[in-house]
């Protein structure tokens, strides 16, 4: 059985909150979706915005390979001719080769949103597809609110879809649009559907978090056609995901899907697409989510060592993802072990180490540190317990001067005093704050050591207060993202002085960026 897929991460997805695509992020997610091989591709509502109708210009010069570019719109409006409804001709006229329209199939909207009679509406689906058949286009049907117009009045959603096949639609979609359909029900309206149309597709939105399981089962029953978007992106609660519901047509119920030997990539688009919507990618998001095969637990790692298939479902690198072991106050030596070569201790280290190495950790994450998000600070101390730390400098003193001027606006500037061996440099800087401050005295006092230090730069910033009610004594964590090129370095710093927990992440990161970069001594 072979089921097409149709992405609608442009369109639908794009009615998420907090997204707003240029036209030149549409097409750059256009790009990476067509070398994935998605089957179908809606770029948007041409007419609705001059973004989309720009979009359907540009896209004219893609190639588009085996992947076919549709365009969406509504069926004719109810008080107009086919011919004349600029909806109708803005989707002929953008040229591409697929038009989607979405027509009422729930009585309720079809007399309370539209204000038209029921007969009406049955016309403008019939007129509508037969309209742009004959202008050549292959078209996919919308049934809009099916499911709940399926329950409502079941006699009436079918003769909306009756309609739509007679006018000779190419695939009928039919849509639980409030996102409010169990799976039972889902099924009982496809079964239906397929006794008047023989390609039914499921556009399912996640309002009860069963799209995906919605669209399994639709499949399941006979749907040949999955609507979705990447990552899950739309409107309120969002659509099914494409990267769960994907991996699971081919590896779980042995679908064919165009797209399978790209299956590998699915992890790489995800968080592109992530990247291009400025969203920060959900890290507990099945198959491609940064947690999907990370395991804390010591009995966890210790049967992993045996058998990875005793605590994953899948191989993560199927799905192009990977597993990581997480370091941890739950972790045992175990842990330690499967991490041996990212942290570069041999097994008889480990052996030797291992317990004290887990004590440390423990003892550390009891204070409130935190090393799954900080794997640099967790290789500093492996190093410093291992004793194969020699640190490339060290902080004799600093010190933080805080001006607060008559106009309100507050000045930082901080002192530090580093020695470098047998050399001790004195120097100062300001900042826009005192992290900031802090963080260009001391770049300012190595920067003449070690000039590589200029590669390294700031990316993230992040305070957790742990102990709320403690008010300002509480313990902070701060956590700290550097990059150098592709590689990111993350530390953590603990104390109930900000300055001080800011200044540990920071030392961290200075440290390990040098040690790496053959500036620190290791002995």
């Amino acid at each position: 059985m072979k089921v097409y897929l149709y992405d609608t991460t442009l369109r639908d997805g794009a009615q998420a909150e907090g997204i707003n695509y240029t036209v030149s992020d549409k097409l750059k997610i256009a790009r990476k979706l067509i070398a994935f091989g998605i089957d179908y591709l809606e770029g948007g509502w041409p007419g609705a915005n001059p973004k989309d109708l720009e979009f359907f210009q540009e896209a004219k010069k893609l190639d588009f390979n085996k992947t076919k570019l549709a365009a969406f719109g509504s069926t004719r409006h109810p008080r107009l001719k086919v011919k004349d409804d600029p909806n109708l001709l803005n989707l002929i006229k953008s040229e591409a080769p697929v038009v989607t329209v979405f027509g009422k199939s729930w009585d309720l909207h079809v007399e309370s949103a539209l204000a038209t009679t029921l007969e009406n509406n049955l016309l403008m689906v019939y007129e509508t597809v037969a309209f742009l058949k004959e202008v050549g286009r292959e078209v996919v049907f919308d049934a809009e609110h099916f499911f709940d117009g399926f329950k409502n009045n079941p006699e009436y959603a079918l003769k909306v879809i009756e309609q739509a096949a007679r006018a000779g639609a190419d695939f009928i979609v039919l849509c639980d649009t409030n996102g409010g359909s169990l799976p039972k029900e889902i099924r009982a309206g496809v079964e239906a559907a397929l006794k008047i149309h023989p390609r039914i597709g499921i556009h399912a939105h996640n309002d009860s978090e069963l799209a995906v399981a919605n669209s399994l089962i639709a499949v399941e029953t006979g749907a040949t056609m999955v609507q979705g978007t990447i990552n899950g992106y739309g409107e309120r609660c969002g659509n099914a995901n494409l990267c769960s519901v994907i991996p699971n047509l081919i590896l779980k119920m042995g679908v064919e899907v165009n797209c399978q030997d790209n299956l590998k990539n699915l992890t790489r688009l995800s968080r592109y697409v992530s990247e291009i919507a400025n969203l920060h990618p959900n890290p507990y998001q099945p198959y491609t989510g940064q947690s999907a095969f990370t395991h804390k637990g010591g009995v966890h790692a210790s049967a992993l060592l045996k058998d990875k298939g005793t605590y994953e479902h899948i191989p993560p690198e199927l799905v192009g993802n990977h597993r990581k072991v997480s370091i941890s106050d739950q972790a045992g030596v175990s842990n330690l072990l499967f991490n041996s070569e990212n942290l570069g201790l041999s097994e008889e280290e480990v052996k030797t180490y291992g317990k004290e190495l887990v004590a440390a950790i423990k003892a550390m994450e009891h204070q409130g540190y935190q090393f799954e998000g900080a794997e640099a600070s967790l290789e500093l101390l492996v190093r410093k317990v291992t004793g194969k730390l020699s640190e490339p400098f060290k902080i004799d003193n600093s010190k933080l001067i805080i001006e607060i001027k008559e106009d309100g606006r507050v000045l930082s500037e901080a002192v530090v005093k580093v020695r470098v061996g047998d050399t001790t440099i004195h120097t100062a800087s300001d900042g826009n704050g005192p992290v900031n401050a802090l963080d260009n005295a001391l770049r300012k006092a190595l920067l003449e050591i070690y000039p590589n230090l200029s590669e390294l730069k700031l990316t993230d910033y992040k305070v957790r207060v742990l102990n709320e009610k403690a008010g300002t004594e509480a313990v902070v964590r701060v956590l700290i993202e550097s990059s150098a090129g592709e590689k990111s370095i993350n530390t953590v710093g603990v104390s109930t002085n900000i300055i001080e927990a800011s200044l540990k992440a920071l030392t961290d990161s200075l440290i390990y960026f040098l040690i790496n970069n053959n500036e620190g001594t290791v002995s």
